[in-house]
């Protein structure tokens, strides 16, 4: 017996049918929307076990199991979504704030006895400046090329 049994509404069915037919979508979305067809019970027989489900449409038979259990819990749109990430995996280094005095950093003249800030010597004034407790060359390049690519 299944802990999870997946039972659609006309409307879901209808909505997953016409998502598989029309091609439009993530291939893991698409997977997921087979899966659920194929996961409610038929009318007139039994639903497809997790094995077959996952050998039809090509997924583990974990990922059918945690699809049916997040369909049940959440509904039809956290199913064939992607799950939230609970917490990023570590804070930004540099906020809004550190970016842009980052930004003014990179504009203002180069320190003393240099033709060029280099990035080692813009992260070193961050800490200087305590706008950060510490943050490497790469972070600094990252920002930079983040707000250079855009030109507004």
């Amino acid at each position: 017996m299944k802990k999870y049994k997946v039972t659609l509404t006309a409307e879901e069915r209808q909505q997953l049918s016409a998502l598989i037919a029309s091609g439009k979508a993530a291939a893991r979305k698409l997977a997921h929307a087979r899966v659920l067809l194929h996961a409610e019970a038929a009318p007139g027989g039994p639903a497809w076990t997790d094995e077959r489900l996952a050998e039809a449409v090509a997924v583990g038979r974990a990922t059918v199991e945690r699809l049916r259990q997040r369909f049940v819990e959440h509904g039809l749109e956290a199913a064939l979504g992607r799950k939230p990430q609970d917490r990023p995996s570590r804070p930004r280094k540099l906020d809004g704030r550190a970016e842009a005095r980052l930004i003014a950093l990179a504009c203002s003249p180069p320190p003393a006895g240099r033709q060029e800030w280099t990035l080692q010597l813009r992260a070193d004034r961050l800490v200087e400046l305590k706008v950060v407790d510490s943050v490497c060359d790469e972070t600094v390049r990252r920002v930079l090329k983040k707000t250079r690519s855009s030109r507004g």
